[in-house]
């Protein structure tokens, strides 16, 4: 090399070490907060609350939920989903972690709960119903539902929803099995994703085919609660032992490459040949994480049909490296039932935003904190009833305590996103709170996922009395 050549290396070195130091601490500072907050607590308030929806019931098991979410993707990929069942007893509640864009999580969100809904209704009754010409939308009465599809995506969905409707009217209840029937809801809701995309293909049918979401459901009525899941939500059942100690029980596994019967399933359907290929860098292919989802149809379809629908739009790096004997995911959910008694206090469902921050065992002791402490949030009432001075002065050095411990938020799900931002040992610290909500949105996916929450109140009363 000449003396030139070596200059000009030289100097090349120098510069990409001077663009490394300075990208470096650019990011170690947007890391690390120094100086005053961004923003004022009033700011952090206004944001974390922006999302939140709290419901209230009247008898049943359930008492109340609180939800919220945040956003760290633009626009969000989670989406949430809370109904009760019209035509027959029972609430739902979903939490759908979407990837590869929206699509996929905003329209399984409001899907699939009617899927299962119409699953639940007894088959002369729902053939009454679609006789009469219910709609899908007929089967829920939803709450908090701030999405709505566009006529054209509507009708293509009616039309696979009756179909659907129409299959189950032909069943029989002598056969019902809860599980079955939450499990055929997925499948057959994943399969019509995949119909509607490949015989009616369109910018929209196809962003929902291309994009993907993991899925969690749960479908409570009286003491019997339900989970399915596919993907890596979490639900998490808060319940006090006989010591009044907190206690934390999973009710979902996470499909991905941590759980080794997962990959041992997804293993045992694909050649031996394959087997130092099928889960590369703990993914799926060397891409997805979750190894169970809806859509992501990219990882299902024979490569033919990848070939023909999907390349001349998308090019032919959307066919995975070592493609070779598809279907590589699956939209099969995990199920749990779980009978609900008098110790279980609140379920917590969330995405994997939550989880990535804090264990099962913390957030049930900050929502049973939240719980205790949101009575003081309460004027306080006197009872009816007479009582005397020493009383009354018991009530209020009760009430002083209590006070101590009064939550910031009314809101449930608030209060966890609050803590799982800007907690620490010592509590929530404001100026890590305001960091972490005031990065920059081409770097603010490096230190934070889209949360999304759902805490959900049993009545301890009616499930002490009701027959299981």
């Amino acid at each position: 090399m000449s003396s030139c050549s070596r200059k000009i290396l030289a100097l090349r070195i120098h510069a990409l070490a001077k663009t490394f130091n300075r990208c470096y601490h650019r990011a170690t500072a947007l890391h690390c907060p120094s100086g005053p907050p961004k923003l004022s607590p009033y700011d952090v308030n206004c944001i974390l609350r922006t999302n939140e929806h709290t419901q209230e019931f009247f008898g049943g098991s359930v008492k109340s939920y609180d939800s919220n979410q945040l956003a760290s993707n633009s626009p969000i990929e989670d989406s949430r989903s809370e109904a009760s069942c019209v035509h027959t007893s029972g609430l739902l509640l979903g939490i759908f972690d979407g990837h590869g864009g929206p699509a996929c999580s905003q329209v399984i969100s409001k899907r699939l709960m009617r899927y299962i809904a119409a699953s639940l209704v007894p088959p002369d009754d729902l053939r009454q119903h679609v006789l009469n010409g219910a709609q899908s939308f007929s089967f829920l009465s939803c709450h908090n539902d701030k999405l709505e599809f566009v006529s054209e995506i509507k009708e293509l969905y009616e039309k696979s929803f009756h179909q659907f409707a129409n299959e189950l009217t032909n069943t029989t209840l002598a056969g019902f099995q809860m599980h079955q029937t939450l499990e055929n809801a997925f499948i057959r809701l994943d399969q019509d994703l995949s119909r509607e995309a490949i015989e009616m293909p369109s910018l929209r049918t196809m962003s929902v085919a291309m994009s993907g979401a993991v899925a969690l459901v749960a479908h409570i009525d009286g003491p019997h609660l339900h989970v399915a899941s596919v993907g890596d939500c979490s639900a998490v059942l808060g319940t006090v032992t006989d010591t009044g100690q907190w206690m934390a029980k999973k009710l979902t596994n996470e499909h991905n490459s941590d759980n080794v019967g997962e990959v041992r399933r997804l293993l045992s359907e694909h050649p031996a040949t394959e087997r130092d290929t099928v889960i590369r860098g703990e993914r799926l292919l060397g891409q997805l994480a979750p190894l169970r989802a809806m859509g992501d149809f990219r990882y299902k379809w024979s490569r033919e049909q990848l070939e023909q629908l999907v390349v001349p739009q998308f090019g032919e790096q959307v066919i995975a490296p070592y493609y070779l004997t598809p279907p590589y995911l699956s939209a099969c959910p995990e199920i749990t039932h779980h009978i609900l008694t008098p110790r279980d206090k609140f379920l917590i469902i969330a995405s994997d935003g939550l989880w990535d921050t804090m264990s099962a065992m913390q957030t049930v002791h900050l929502v049973g904190e939240h719980m205790y402490g949101k009575a003081f949030l309460q004027p306080l009432t006197l009872p009816k009833q007479d009582i005397t001075l020493g009383e009354i002065s018991q009530m209020l050095t009760t009430r002083k305590a209590g006070l101590q411990k009064k939550p910031l938020d009314r809101n449930a799900a608030t209060h966890l996103i609050r803590n799982a931002l800007g907690g620490t040992e010592y509590g929530v610290e404001h100026s890590k709170l305001s960091h972490m909500l005031s990065l920059p949105q081409d770097i603010v996916r490096l230190f934070r996922d889209d949360i999304t929450i759902t805490v959900v109140y049993f009545d301890s009363e009616y499930l002490r009395n009701c027959p299981t």
